[in-house]
C-alpha cells in the first residue's frame, strides 16, 4: 500500500471531532512530503480541515451543521512534542474542570517548563504560564492538584467548603508512590502550597509521611489561605489561617 492510501487509511480511524498532527500518522521522515500532498488533497475534498500549521481535523456534520472540536482537543496537539507531554491546561478552565469553580476564562492558561505556548485560533486564546517542575505524562494530574492549592484563594466563584471536599477526593484517588511523587513536587512550589498540602495530607491520613513538607517551612511563618478549622481539621498545625 503506498503512502497516500496508508494515510486515508489511517484518518480513516480517527473520530470526528478530534485533532491530529502529522505524529499521529505514524509516518517516517522521508514520507511527509508525500503525506503533506495527500493532506491537501483531504483538506481541498472537505474530509479533514486544518486548524493550524500541522493541526487537522475531521469535521463532524449534524443537522444543524459543522460541530468544531473543542477547545481542549483543539489544544491537545499542543501539549506534546514528539509524542511526549511537555504541557497542561491549568487555571479557571482547569478549575472549573476540577468542578471549584462554575467560571469559564476567556482565555486559556497552558503551563510548561520547556517552552513558552501561546495560542491564537480565532476564539481560541492561551497564554503561557511557567510550570515549577518538568512537566510529564506521569506528573502532570499531580501539577493540577497543586496548581489547585497554589491559587486556591484567587479561584473565581469558589465554595471553600466543597473545594476542600473535591480536592480531598482526588487525592485520595492516588496511590502510595503518586502521593509520595505529589509531596516532592510540592517542595518545589511556594510555602503556602506545601503547608496547604501538609494539612490535606494529614487530615486525609495521619499515617502519611509530612516530614519533608514541615522541615520545608519556617515555623515563624503563617498562610493567608483563609480555610478554618471547621472546614479543614489540621489547619492550625501548619499555621494556615
Amino acid at each position: 500500500m503506498n503512502i497516500a492510501k496508508e494515510i486515508e487509511k489511517i484518518i480513516g480511524k480517527f473520530n470526528k471531532g478530534n485533532t491530529f498532527t502529522y505524529r499521529d500518522l505514524a509516518i517516517k521522515k522521508e514520507e511527509y512530503p508525500a503525506a503533506s500532498k495527500t493532506i491537501e488533497r483531504l483538506i481541498k475534498k472537505g474530509i479533514i480541515k486544518r486548524i493550524s500549521t500541522g493541526v487537522f481535523y475531521k469535521p463532524k456534520q449534524t443537522i444543524f451543521g459543522e460541530i468544531k472540536p473543542d477547545e481542549e482537543k483543539i489544544i491537545t496537539p499542543y501539549l506534546y512534542k514528539s509524542g511526549k507531554r511537555i504541557a497542561y491546561i491549568t487555571g479557571l478552565l482547569l478549575y472549573n474542570k476540577m468542578g471549584l469553580t462554575s467560571q469559564i476564562p476567556k482565555e486559556i492558561s497552558i503551563a510548561s517548563r520547556e517552552k513558552r505556548i501561546y495560542i491564537s485560533k480565532g476564539n481560541i486564546k492561551a497564554t503561557a504560564v511557567k510550570s515549577y517542575v518538568e512537566v510529564t505524562g506521569k506528573n502532570y494530574k499531580l501539577l493540577e492538584i497543586l496548581d489547585a492549592l497554589k491559587d486556591f484563594k484567587k479561584i473565581l466563584d469558589l465554595s471553600k467548603k466543597t473545594a476542600i471536599t473535591i480536592l480531598t477526593n482526588t487525592i485520595l484517588e492516588l496511590n502510595n508512590k503518586q502521593v509520595k511523587e505529589l509531596i516532592k513536587i510540592a517542595l518545589s512550589y511556594p510555602p503556602r502550597v506545601r503547608a496547604f498540602l501538609g494539612a490535606l495530607l494529614e487530615n486525609i491520613d495521619k499515617n502519611i509521611n509530612v516530614t519533608s513538607l514541615e522541615d520545608s517551612l519556617n515555623p515563624l511563618s503563617e498562610y493567608k489561605i483563609g480555610v478554618s478549622k471547621e472546614i479543614l481539621s489540621t489547619v492550625e498545625k501548619w499555621d494556615i489561617k
